[in-house]
């Protein structure tokens, strides 16, 4: 027969694992929230964008989106992870560059230069921004 303190030690250890799982969940969520919002800038989903933007962002996402509206992007080699936290926000840094195609010229952005800035919003997280 199972004794309540045996129960309740197998209770707890279940519990912290399973906030173990979720923590993991929750920090890979940052990471694949830029990814996300890179592949919906260069599919130039604005609705799409909005969405995995934070408020203060929205604006600035859409000025973004804009600058790519006349000409053919494509985004080359995303990888994207986590670097650091501060405060309230988390960090991620990408490899991966996006290319914009103005005709006879063709720009390459180097995602790797820019540390992007995401906070858990509304229960999601949002890209919020650059470093």
């Amino acid at each position: 027969m199972v004794n309540i303190k045996q129960l309740f030690i197998a209770l707890l250890l279940s519990a912290v694992l399973l906030a173990g799982c979720s923590s993991a969940e929750e920090s890979s969520g940052a990471a694949r929230a830029v990814q996300e919002y890179n592949q919906a800038l260069v599919e130039k989903d604005a609705n799409r964008l909005s969405s995995l933007s934070c408020a203060d962002w929205e604006a600035d996402a859409q000025n973004e989106l804009a600058s790519f509206g006349a000409v053919t992007t494509a985004l080359n080699e995303l990888t994207c992870t986590e670097s650091g936290t501060d405060g309230e926000i988390t960090l991620v840094s990408c490899t991966g560059t996006i290319t914009a195609n103005y005709g006879n010229e063709v720009l390459e952005i180097d995602l790797s230069e820019r540390t992007y800035q995401v906070v858990f919003e509304a229960g999601e997280w949002r890209m919020c921004g650059y470093r």
